[in-house]
């Protein structure tokens, strides 16, 4: 089935270009222009990623992720003004799965889009991790703790297979980045951490109130059982 991604974006020049690149490549495009619009797009059918703006008419890129993932998991890259540090946290903070920098080499997003689709796409296969109160069933990309069901973002997930499959050692920083995100990690990106902060706020502490997640300075981070 081919892949359709919708891009919200009020840059018609940037949109048409990235459509344009992307339909050559072989995925279907949807476009919206304005962060409404493209709001009411998501909600739609059929739409396996979400490139969104910052910057915007209506609503910007910020308000159109908070109402999607009050009801979608749907993977989401972001484009942010180059330079915009705050941006970037406060996407990553709201659940975005990854983001990049304006103006953008369409061969780049790409890239970082088939990393997301890869890291979001259901394997088959039964393959199970239960640590403590915390139970990770991989093929379906599915969270529980304690029985309840906890919503993570395909990348949220990454991170936190990777620290559970080593509970007790250091994963470090580098070997989180090219596990979840597909990539090497640049000067002054702080993705992995903003990602390891929403994991530390979404599952809580242990029952003994201690952190689940250690960060080892310097190094990376471990999950510590009970």
């Amino acid at each position: 089935m081919q892949t359709s991604i919708l891009i919200i974006d009020d840059d018609v020049e940037l949109s048409g270009l990235l459509k344009e690149y992307f339909e050559a490549e072989g995925l279907r495009v949807r476009q919206a222009f304005d962060g409404r619009t493209g709001l009411d797009e998501a909600r739609k059918p059929g739409v396996d990623l979400i490139v969104l703006d910052v910057m915007m008419p209506e609503m910007d890129g910020m308000a159109v992720l908070k109402e999607l993932r009050k009801e979608s998991r749907i993977p989401v890259v972001m484009l942010t003004a180059r330079g915009e540090d705050n941006d970037r946290i406060t996407g990553l903070e709201l659940g975005a799965d990854d983001y990049l920098p304006k103006p953008c080499n369409p061969r780049e997003l790409l890239a970082r889009i088939r990393a997301v689709l890869r890291r979001s796409t259901v394997l088959t296969g039964k393959n199970e991790i239960v640590i403590d109160d915390l139970e990770m069933n991989i093929g379906a990309r599915q969270l529980v703790r304690a029985g309840e069901e906890i919503d993570l973002t395909s990348t949220e997930f990454s991170i936190l297979q990777a620290l559970l499959q080593h509970q007790g050692e250091v994963v470090s920083k580098r070997d989180l980045y090219i596990f979840a995100l597909n990539r090497e990690p640049v000067q002054h990106d702080r993705s992995v951490d903003m990602h390891v902060s929403n994991l530390r706020r979404k599952l809580g502490p242990t029952p003994s109130g201690q952190a689940r997640i250690e960060t080892i300075r310097g190094i990376g981070y471990q999950y510590r059982a009970f």
